[in-house]
């Protein structure tokens, strides 16, 4: 089976839905991971409360283009090794240092 890789993480279900089906309307095929953790809120540790889209290795420059062409800001995502906030566009985080890619094995 091919690796699969984490295209974008973030909390907000909605837009986690919506770019899958216009993913999979692209025929990129996508798994969404975490959203039965969201009900958890507040008693879960917040790196575990992240909605997660991924995608084959293979997928992951066209399903990345898609994204890119909406032309919207992406989910800010979370250091797992400082637990900061980052903005979407940050391929570093500003307070560590880390790689999002660490933050997702």
């Amino acid at each position: 089976m091919e690796e699969r890789k984490c295209l974008v993480a973030g909390g907000n279900l909605l837009q986690a839905h919506t770019w899958k089906g216009l993913l999979e309307a692209c025929g990129i095929r996508v798994e969404l991971r975490g959203e039965a953790l969201l009900g958890g809120v507040g008693e879960l540790p917040t790196d575990m409360q992240n909605v997660e889209l991924w995608v084959s290795e293979s997928e992951l420059r066209a399903a990345q283009a898609q994204l890119a062409g909406l032309d919207v800001e992406g989910p800010r995502w979370q250091c797992l090794q400082c637990h900061e906030m980052n903005e979407a566009s940050f391929e570093l985080c500003w307070h560590c240092g880390a790689e999002p890619s660490q933050s997702h094995g």
